[in-house]
């Protein structure tokens, strides 16, 4: 039977193991207990918080990680500006960035949401307002809800991956994990 991990990952963590990449060690899932012989189903950026799955099942990584699968993943993205419900209809109609056409996606104004302080802290400006929308997306491409948020002239400040297909974060705080 495959095993299958909820993990939030908190900023600053590396979606994997070990980092071969740098002279100087940066903090990696390595560091938080998880079961031997799963492995991470897709990334999650470094300055990214957040849902990541894992899993030992190789065909299951796969399919959450494979854009083909078309997995819907939802994301909470604080972002610079105050944009209305017609500020996103770019993003739901899609967008060209550098690297090609996006697909449309959901996306929403929504409240802030009732989360766990970040480390370091979001920086704050008082003349320049905040808002927190809600993306959800079926493809994955590099850094993609930074990039669309910044097209439309919103750039991301914070980025939290909320759910993955039927699994999300709730009651999981950063750094912990459990079994789905």
């Amino acid at each position: 039977m495959s095993r299958v991990i909820l993990f939030n990952k908190p900023m600053g963590v590396l979606s994997q193991f070990t980092d071969a990449k740098s002279p100087t060690a940066r903090p990696t899932l390595s560091g938080f207990n998880l079961p031997k012989g799963v492995y991470a189903a897709g990334r999650l950026d470094r300055d990214s918080e957040g849902l990541l799955v894992l899993t030992d099942n190789g065909k299951l990584q796969n399919r959450i990680a494979s854009p083909k699968a078309q997995t819907e993943k939802t994301y909470l993205a604080q972002v610079e500006g105050d944009p209305t419900d017609a500020d996103l209809a770019p993003l739901r109609d899609g967008l060209t960035l550098k690297d090609g056409r996006t697909k449309p996606a959901k996306a929403r104004l929504i409240a802030p949401p009732e989360i766990w302080d970040r480390d370091p802290p979001v920086r704050v400006r008082k003349s320049i307002p905040d808002a927190w929308i809600e993306l959800t997306l079926t493809e994955g491409k590099n850094r993609q809800v930074r990039r669309m948020t910044a097209a439309i002239g919103l750039p991301t400040l914070r980025l939290i991956r909320w759910s993955i297909g039927d699994w999300a974060l709730l009651g999981l705080d950063p750094g912990t994990w459990r079994d789905a």
